[in-house]
């Protein structure tokens, strides 16, 4: 069962979105509806099954994509959107 399975992928996967996630707007959402509310639980359970929908549309929407562009395309495209996104919090300090 589990042998056709990448550990690798999977632990790069994670501790890429984890990061990514780390005190992001979806975090302090959950810290404020955890902290007012009276079930936080709920909120736990609420916040979990958003982020695997989120990441489910993600994967869904890359796997699509990748059927069209080639992976190198894809990886420079991605590299750019990071590199663009880093040098505006540098510069601008993430201010809209």
């Amino acid at each position: 069962m589990w042998n056709g399975i990448d550990w690798q992928l999977i632990g790069i996967s994670f501790v890429t979105v984890f990061l990514a996630e780390i005190g992001d707007k979806s975090q302090l959402a959950a810290i404020a509806l955890g902290g007012s509310s009276n079930n936080p639980r709920a909120v736990f359970i609420g916040s979990t099954m958003a982020l695997i929908l989120a990441s489910l549309l993600g994967v869904l929407a890359g796997g699509a994509v990748a059927q069209f562009l080639p992976e190198k395309l894809l990886k420079s495209v991605a590299a750019i959107g990071f590199a663009t996104m880093a040098l505006k919090i540098l510069w601008i300090g993430g201010k809209e």
